[in-house]
């Protein structure tokens, strides 16, 4: 610690502390343009000069350390006189457009001004002018760079910590400008981050563009619906219109970041699929009726599948309070457990659930990256949880953390890694067995006699066979701490429990090498930590504990007033068999599209043609609704508070900005509204007091308040159980396979299906597309930008080809994103990843083979 005195304040800071963030905990203001916490300092600006005594010149106080007996002084008469002229020489070359700029209002030149600013000026030459127009960038972003002050925040935000690289400088001196690469973000992300850090009106907004002023706006703290990551941001809306969404610079896992789905993506709201009444089938249509009208209708057929059985399946995209009262509402009003939270994937619960307890770090992700090692398995972080693979960069470049990579598919983060180990498509299951037994092979001794001897049965990789493999085992093993991130996609795979196992071997390993493992999950749901909490499962109650314990029923059943079924229930996929076998009375289906994201299309089709009744509750017109019984119009988000738990186990306040749209209600009101029907209301019903009851049922959630979230949220308490793997698992080295093999996830620009309404993310995503290596399509013959067919033995499909050179060989990926695609039409059920042929679209190749004629 060293000792500053600031303004005649006294106080000791860290060695390495500068002294503007020492005067920061003192509360003094020092301005700045060209400083941003996020970013190393530039000190270019020179608005933040001190003087500190002994020196004969002013400091710049975002670049200077504090040293032990320093002495500063932040507002003398020479350092406001040339705070003056700095801001007089900005004002030189500034257009004075201040009425049309659409920073106007929350512009920090402005603020400056007013603040320290130049009684008058001494510039009267002419404006310089780049351009008399402003600049389209992109589809979201525009830009005048006659008002750019030269603080490039926006060029470092974008290259260190969003790592696109697609803003620059050209020229020099007074020419100075920032730009894109030919006046275009053609590699952009189009996350806007860079116009969120810029101080002035130079980069804007497109779509919030002349639309509304600051002062106009009804601004309201809430979470980001499209991910886990859980970014907090502020929704500004005008009567209830939505306008924008920015980013709060000290809150939330993000700060001041946002990813293009979050910042740009949440007009998916104003959809022209909005639900507007409950609509009911008569004579083989859908139409549009009362709620008086739905519940009679609903009550007689509810009457008749009487003695039948009913399953529930609902969106991990609701919040908590919803997800529960869901799951009491089938287990207390429907008396069944056929309940699940997700139509793409099963949950090996005997694994999944002991893996939780056992390594799962509730604790802030900032922290858990800046282990010594971070092991990402799986999926894509760059465009899945853009926003995490932000602070991934960060720690990997700042804070020197060993970065690993265990994927079948490439990412961006892939630079800054210290081992990149390419698994092959759906073969990170033995992948990660070998890495597992390289690490054994390299600790040797240091492990117990039991662990040695019982993994000399199993098949290890001979060190030095593969290099990335001995890189990654010996990071683990040289490092003094372990975070395992892993990408829930993997639960697509038929061996999803032999992956859990070893993930849960290896992190058993590294606690027994006392290297402190810490696990989580990256989610592509914004609530799929709290639907796994919530006990929206077949066979587990809410706080994960098993609905065949007698002692764990017992406690919600005395609470909830009515019993609960004891045997374990249906996940969706025994749930589809059981509507296919005409043996499923009613399923209720919430906010989700099992026509759409379960594999095999044509099957899921005939199961929900089959049930007896189908209700469908959502805010938007889905496929699967195009097939309900009944269509009941719920809020969308921002029409309902509530709360999500995001990757970290962090409980957030999401808060509520609107009202219902059309006649649409709170999706606890439909709850209650199908529990009258039934005759047993439910009770509690309003989402303070439902979250109240969690907080004394659910051990994780206990202590936890509906008022005392707070900007930043709240942890959930994490479980201490001891793994109980016996290290018996194959530990052998993953096989080569023949073909090409189809993949599917989240791309950038969309996440799930609720993202494709939104009319901003549809005019800067790709179209359709499928992605593949350079070596297969010089194989196949084809070139980027080709029509191709993709034919599997269930279907086939076509798309525009796009190569990419980072791709391994044999490896297909095709984003779930796209309606028009119906991708889940190639796969079939328990076979992922689906094995596929790519061809040329004959009619493309037709007119190809007549333009060479000509």
């Amino acid at each position: 610690m060293v000792s500053v005195t600031i303004d005649e304040q006294r106080l000791e800071v860290e060695a390495g502390s500068t002294v503007l963030a020492a005067a920061e905990r003192l509360g003094i203001e020092v301005p700045t343009f060209c400083y941003w916490k996020r970013l190393p300092p530039l000190a270019s600006c020179r608005m933040c000069l001190v003087e500190i005594e002994g020196l004969r010149r002013l400091q710049p106080a975002c670049a200077t350390l504090a040293t032990d007996g320093m002495v500063v002084r932040t507002n003398t008469p020479l350092i406001e006189e040339t705070r003056a002229s700095m801001l007089d020489m900005l004002l030189a070359n500034h257009p004075l457009d201040c009425p049309i700029c659409d920073k106007g209002g929350e512009c920090e030149l402005q603020d400056m001004v007013m603040a320290y600013g130049p009684g008058q000026s001494r510039f009267r030459d002419a404006k310089r002018v780049f351009h008399s127009k402003d600049i389209r960038l992109s589809p979201v972003i525009i830009m005048n760079v006659n008002r750019c002050i030269q603080c490039q925040r926006c060029v470092r935000m974008c290259e260190e910590v969003v790592g696109a690289v697609a803003l620059g400088t050209v020229e020099k001196g007074m020419d100075t400008a920032v730009t894109g690469f030919e006046g275009s973000l053609a590699s952009c992300d189009q996350c806007g981050n860079c116009v969120e850090v810029c101080p002035v009106g130079a980069l804007m907004s497109f779509p919030y563009r002349y639309r509304a002023r600051p002062w106009d706006l009804a601004e309201t703290d809430t979470i980001c619906p499209h991910c886990g990551t859980g970014c907090q941001l502020t929704v500004g809306a005008r009567k209830g219109e939505f306008m924008r969404v920015r980013s709060d610079w000290e809150h939330g896992v993000n700060r001041e970041t946002l990813c293009v789905r979050g910042r740009f993506g949440l007009d998916f709201i104003e959809s022209r699929n909005r639900i507007k009444r409950p609509m009911i089938r008569r004579e083989g249509v859908l139409t549009p009726v009362s709620w008086e009208e739905a519940g009679d209708y609903l009550r007689q057929r509810l009457q008749a599948m009487e003695g039948r059985a009913a399953g529930g399946l609902i969106s991990p995209r609701l919040p908590n309070e919803v997800l529960y009262q869901f799951q009491k509402l089938m287990r207390t009003v429907f008396r069944t457990n056929n309940i699940d939270c997700t139509s793409r994937w099963s949950t090996p619960l005997d694994v999944l659930v002991p893996l939780i307890a056992s390594f799962y770090s509730r604790g802030p992700l900032d922290q858990v990256i800046g282990n010594d090692c971070v092991l990402v398995i799986g999926g894509n972080v760059t465009e899945e949880n853009p926003v995490t693979e932000y602070l991934l960069r960060d720690a990997a470049r700042r804070r020197h953390t060993g970065l690993l990579m265990l994927s079948a598919r490439p990412s961006r983060l892939d630079a800054d890694a210290r081992a990149v180990l390419r698994a092959q498509p759906g073969g990170e299951a033995p992948s990660l067995a070998a890495v597992v037994g390289a690490l054994i092979g390299l600790a040797g001794e240091e492990l117990p006699g039991d662990v040695l001897a019982k993994s000399a049965t199993s098949a290890r990789p001979v060190a030095g066979t593969n290099a990335e493999l001995d890189r990654l085992a010996l990071a683990l093993k040289e490092g003094r701490s372990a975070t395992v991130l892993v990408g829930v996609d993997l639960l697509r795979s038929p061996q999803a429990r032999e992956m859990l196992q070893q993930i849960g071997n290896l992190l058993q390993l590294l606690r027994l090498l006392g290297k402190e493992p810490a696990l989580q999950f990256l989610f592509d749901r914004a609530n799929q930590m709290g639907a796994w909490d919530m006990g929206v499962l077949p066979g587990l109650l809410p706080g994960l504990g098993p609905v065949g314990d007698e002692a764990t029923r017992t406690k919600f059943e005395r609470s909830w007033g009515a019993e609960i079924p004891p045997e374990p229930g249906a996940d969706v996929d025994a749930m589809l068999e059981l509507c296919g076998n005409g043996r499923m009375g009613v399923l209720y289906v919430v906010a989700s599209d099992p026509l759409m994201s379960y594999p095999d299309r044509e099957f899921v089709e005939r199961a929900l043609g089959d049930v007896g009744l189908l209700i469908v509750q959502d805010a938007l017109l889905t496929e699967t609704a195009g097939l309900a019984d009944v269509v009941l119009p719920a809020a969308g988000y921002g029409e309902e508070s509530g709360t999500f738990t995001n990757n970290e186990g962090r409980a957030q306040a999401l808060r509520k900005f609107r009202e219902p749209a059309f006649d649409a209600r709170s999706n606890l009101a439909i709850f209650d509204f199908v529990a009258a029907i039934r005759k047993q209301p439910l009770q509690p019903s309003a989402a303070a007091s439902i979250f109240d009851e969690m907080t004394r049922l659910v051990p994780a959630y206990q202590g936890l308040t509906w008022d005392g979230l707070g900007a930043d949220g709240a942890f959930t308490a994490a479980a201490s159980t001891p793994w109980a793997s016996a290290f018996d698992a194959p530990l052998t080295a993953p096989g080569v396979t023949d073909g090409l093999k189809l993949i599917t996830g989240n791309g950038l620009f969309h996440n799930g299906y609720v993202s494709e309404h939104s009319e901003t993310l549809n005019t800067v995503a790709d179209d359709p597309y499928v992605e593949m290596s350079a070596q297969d399509a010089e194989r196949l013959g084809l070139s980027d930008g080709d029509q191709v067919s993709v034919r599997s033995t269930q279907g086939e499909l076509t798309a525009k080809l796009k190569i990419n050179r980072r791709f391994p060989r044999g490896l297909v990926f095709v984003p779930e994103n796209y309606r028009a695609l119906k991708l889940n039409s190639l796969m079939r059920r328990g076979e992922y990843p689906c094995p596929v042929e790519i061809r040329r679209c004959a009619k493309r190749a037709a007119s190809a083979l007549e333009a060479d004629r000509v």
